[in-house]
């Protein structure tokens, strides 16, 4: 088996977002190691977060405004009153929404900039550390610091509104802009510095209780990013910076009709030509952040589906070569120490299966696709044939465990009941967790959604729909001590 195999044991997904905290979104702050707390005390190994860019319209963390940079808003607010930057009572003073479970990101995004930028007006943009932060991050942070400036300046226009000569990224026009707005710039670096400060000392801390941190890796960036409007080269657009074909899937478990996600797809022949610069570049970013990465949508790596951006449907779309082994080896060799794990999900050919095999990558298996009634699936535990092997009850694409199977009928259920020897549908969640905790896999990864036995109220996202998804959030003392207990004992059953 590979150098870097991973450890028999279980996690929880949850984002940071949805922690706890009282200025409207979860960070990086004390409900963070709580949450570490928690899971050690749960008897836990792994705890998987969504990606933690900053995110754009829709709030989605899949369409980032950058590959590299973290999100402003899991800042903690509290740090910055311990570095005397803000007073706690100028943080009181803005409305952070109503609801403790529900992350109300119009809000958010009135006041929490506003916020950052009365500690950065405290800041000392002389600080030496601050410096050589910059310094150490300028092959990204710079484009990215300069992208959110112009962009805040247009009212969050798309960079393809942006004045000619910076939409066109002309080195001319982007030096005197940088000279004009050292001030704006210098704001969107120091949320970076201070995220990569606090995001540093929370992995250390779960690090130092035993807890891997697996962060998600997208495979496609968005089209308003600081990455296209600064690498145009490396993707499929038109003169113009329109792409003409777009990332997406044929239709699949998840979505009956397909999804036109809307990403500019790789110029891979190009990305090639220049040793793969920029994705060695994104794998050591990632390998330094996370103890292991779930690389999201990797048989788009053996082949993709592409779409015409304008005109034409899901329907429409074919079937590209994608950049195969030769890449995959760089992911392997920039990932240093960091693990690797991929979603092979979706129409995975047998050579996707394959390939992951010879990576020695452990795959996933999502028990909520095992019950169609046949008994040879390859998600129902019985079938599985390898222990380098992630499986999930549910993903953050899936419904919640209870909301899954709330309004199936009895005889749509008899061979689930049958398969978990259980006879009501109140027992599945707990017989889900057990099914996980008991099969060969080494990785279990469960939804604190489905751990707290909720319904799909608390869905973290439904695909190919925009306006209320990426909001749930969980909220203190959570799990009573029975709850607890039953899952310190099952872990330990279980070897996990």
């Amino acid at each position: 088996m590979g150098k870097k195999r991973f450890t028999r044991g279980a996690g929880i997904l949850l984002s940071i977002t949805s922690l706890p905290s009282a200025y409207g979104i979860g960070t990086l702050g004390e409900e963070a190691f709580r949450f570490v707390d928690l899971l050690v005390d749960l008897k836990q190994r792994y705890w998987q977060v969504l990606p933690i860019g900053p995110t754009s319209f829709g709030d989605s963390p899949y369409q980032s405004f950058s590959a590299f940079a973290g999100n402003p808003y899991m800042i903690d607010l509290d740090d910055l009153v311990k570095d005397g930057l803000l007073k706690r009572e100028e943080i009181r003073s803005y409305n952070w929404g109503s609801d403790e479970h529900d992350i109300n990101y119009a809000v958010l995004y009135n006041n929490r900039f506003r916020v950052l930028e009365q500690a950065y007006g405290r800041f000392d943009r002389k600080n030496t550390d601050f410096l050589s932060f910059c310094e150490e991050k300028k092959e990204w942070l710079e484009d990215y610091s300069l992208f959110m400036a112009i962009k805040s300046e247009s009212e969050g226009k798309e960079w393809l509104s942006f004045h000619k000569e910076l939409r066109e990224h002309e080195a001319k026009a982007v030096s005197a802009y940088k000279r004009k707005n050292e001030e704006k710039t210098g704001f969107w670096k120091f949320c970076q510095y201070k995220f990569f400060i606090q995001w540093s000392r929370f992995k250390s801390y779960a690090n130092s209780r035993g807890i891997e941190i697996i962060g998600d890796v997208p495979l496609y960036v968005a089209l308003d990013s600081a990455d296209v409007w600064g690498h145009r080269e490396m993707f499929q657009l038109g003169p113009d910076g329109m792409p003409d074909r777009v990332a997406g899937c044929p239709p699949d478990a998840y979505s009956a009709d397909g999804q036109k996600w809307g990403n500019p797809l790789y110029d891979w022949k190009r990305i090639e030509k220049e040793s793969f610069c920029w994705w060695r570049m994104r794998m050591k970013e990632n390998a330094r952040l996370y103890d292991a990465m779930r690389i999201d949508n990797f048989s788009g790596l053996l082949k993709y589906y592409s779409i015409p951006f304008e005109k034409g449907g899901v329907k429409d779309g074919k079937w590209e070569k994608g950049p195969g082994k030769k890449f995959l080896d760089i992911m392997e060799e920039e990932s240093g120490e960091c693990k690797i794990m991929v979603e092979d999900l979706g129409p995975c050919v047998p050579a996707v299966k394959k390939m992951r095999e010879k990576m020695e990558w452990p795959g996933m298996k999502v028990l909520q696709f095992a019950f169609g009634g046949d008994i040879s699936s390859e998600y129902l535990p019985h079938n599985y044939i390898d222990r380098n092997t992630a499986v999930y009850a549910g993903t953050h694409d899936n419904e919640t465990i209870v909301g899954s199977y709330r309004d199936k009928t009895e005889y749509e259920l008899a061979f689930l009941y049958e398969y978990l020897n259980i006879d009501s549908k109140d027992a599945i969640p707990d017989a889900f967790i057990r099914l996980a905790y008991s099969s060969i896999a080494d990785v279990v990864i469960l939804q604190m959604q489905d751990i707290l036995k909720l319904g799909n109220e608390a869905r973290m996202n439904h695909p190919s729909t925009v306006g209320s998804n990426w909001r749930w959030r969980v909220w203190h003392d959570c799990l009573s001590e029975e709850r607890r207990t039953w899952i310190r004992t099952i872990s330990t059953i279980y070897r996990r």
